[in-house]
C-alpha cells in the first residue's frame, strides 16, 4: 500500500474556544461595572475545572454598561476565528438572572434540530453556563443583587462566518460562541464529529427526505447537481466515514447517499472508517486485484499496481472501459448497508477530481436517478 500525501507529526498547541474568551470578556467587564477594577488578565475556570488567564485586549465604558474584547487564540488549529476579536458588553438589570443577546458577528438561530431554540443567540450551553457561572459568583463577592444582560460579538464575525457551516445549519447574521472543554485541540476530531452530528440533528428535524454525506465540495456540488438538494441536505463528514454512518445508525433518515471522492470511497471500502491520510492508506495492489477481476488486461493490472495515486487508477480504468469505480462504490455499498438501518435507503457515488460521478451503487445494481 502507498500513502497518497505524506504526512508529518508533531506537538501542537492548543488554543482557548470563543466561549472562555467571552467568559474572559465578561468578567472583565462586569468587574469594572461591580468595583470600578480594570483588569489586565482575567483567570476563567473551565468546565472540568482547570484554571486559564487570559490578556484583556480592551476595556471601555458604555452607556449604561462596559465592554471588553479578547483575541481568540486557537493554539494551531486552523479555526476560522483564530486571531479574532472577542467582545462581550456587560449592563446590569435591576430583576437577577442572565440575559443574553447576539451582537454584531454572533449568530441567530433560525431553524430547529439545535441545541438552541430558534429565535436564540448562537451561544451555546456550555459558554452561557460558564459566562453565568463567573457572573454569579463576580455579584455575591460584589454584594450585588440584581442581574446581567450579556451582549456576545464578534468583530469580523459575520464574514467570518461566512467559512463555517452555520448558513447551513440555519445560524444567521455571524458565528457562533462555542465551547464544551474550553480547550480548542489541534485538529479535533472530536469538534468535526460534533459538526457532523449537528448537521444531521438539522436535517432530521427540518425533516429532509434525503442526506448526501460528501467528502469535500466536489462531491456536494455533484450531488446538489445529482440529486437538487440544498444545502441542508448536504452532510459535510471530510473523511470521517465512520462518524456519519454511526450516527445515522442511531438517528436515521429516509434515504442516505454517500458521496466521496474515488480514492477516499476505495479506504472506506476496505474497511477504514477514517479516510484520513495519517489514518488509512490507499491499497493500490487491491484495486489491481479488483481491476483483475473485472477483466482488466495484465498491462492494466501493472500499470495500477505502479500508479502514484488512486486518480491515476481511476483513470486508467475509465479509459479501458473496466468499471472500477462502480465495483469500489458497491464494495462502499455493502459496508455502509451494515451500518444503517434497513428501513434507510442507501446509494452510493464515487466522484472524480472534476466533479464528474463515475462510480454508482445501490445494492440493486441500478443506475443513479
Amino acid at each position: 500500500m502507498r500513502p497518497e500525501t505524506p504526512e508529518t507529526s508533531g506537538r501542537l498547541r492548543t488554543g482557548l474556544t470563543t466561549g472562555v474568551c467571552a467568559t474572559a470578556a465578561a468578567v472583565a467587564a462586569a468587574r469594572w461595572l461591580l468595583e470600578e477594577r480594570r483588569l489586565e488578565t482575567v483567570e476563567v475556570i473551565l468546565p472540568k475545572g482547570q484554571v486559564v488567564s487570559l490578556t484583556m485586549n480592551d476595556l471601555e465604558t458604555t452607556p449604561g454598561g462596559a465592554v471588553a474584547g479578547v483575541i481568540k487564540d486557537a493554539g494551531d488549529d486552523p479555526d476560522a476565528t483564530h486571531g479574532a476579536r472577542v467582545w462581550v458588553e456587560i449592563n446590569l438589570c435591576g430583576a437577577p438572572g442572565v440575559e443574553f443577546v447576539a451582537g454584531a458577528g454572533v449568530g441567530t438561530v433560525t431553524r430547529p434540530g439545535l441545541v438552541l431554540e430558534p429565535g436564540e443567540a448562537a451561544i451555546n450551553p456550555v459558554p452561557r453556563r460558564m459566562i453565568q457561572g463567573h457572573l454569579e459568583t463576580l455579584a455575591a463577592a460584589a454584594g450585588y443583587s440584581g442581574g446581567f444582560r450579556v451582549t456576545v460579538g464578534v468583530d469580523g464575525g459575520e464574514r467570518i462566518a461566512g467559512r463555517t457551516m452555520n448558513a447551513r445549519l440555519g445560524i444567521l447574521g455571524g458565528l457562533s460562541i462555542l465551547g464544551t472543554t474550553g480547550i480548542v485541540r489541534p485538529f479535533s476530531c472530536a469538534a468535526y464529529i460534533a459538526s457532523i452530528h449537528q448537521a444531521i440533528d438539522v436535517a432530521r428535524a427540518n425533516g429532509c427526505p434525503r442526506v448526501a454525506c460528501c467528502t469535500g465540495g466536489t462531491s456536494e456540488a455533484a450531488m446538489r447537481e445529482q440529486y437538487g438538494l440544498d444545502d441542508m441536505a448536504l452532510i459535510e463528514m471530510g473523511d470521517l466515514f465512520g462518524a456519519a454512518l454511526k450516527y445515522l445508525g442511531r438517528h436515521p433518515l429516509p434515504a442516505v447517499v454517500l458521496a466521496a471522492g474515488f480514492g477516499k470511497l476505495s479506504k472506506f471500502a476496505a474497511g477504514h472508517l477514517d479516510a484520513h491520510s495519517r489514518k488509512s492508506r490507499i491499497d493500490l495492489d487491491a484495486l489491481a486485484e479488483e481491476a483483475a477481476d473485472l477483466g482488466g488486461s495484465q498491462e492494466l493490472v501493472a500499470r495500477i499496481r505502479a500508479a502514484n495515486t488512486s486518480a491515476q487508477a481511476l483513470a486508467d480504468c475509465l479509459e479501458q472501459g473496466v468499471a472500477l469505480a462502480d465495483r469500489i462504490s458497491a464494495r462502499a455499498w455493502q459496508r455502509a448497508r451494515g451500518m444503517l438501518p434497513e428501513t434507510t435507503a442507501l446509494e452510493v457515488c464515487a466522484v472524480d477530481r472534476a466533479g464528474r460521478i463515475v462510480g454508482f451503487a445501490d445494492g440493486a445494481g441500478g443506475l443513479a436517478p
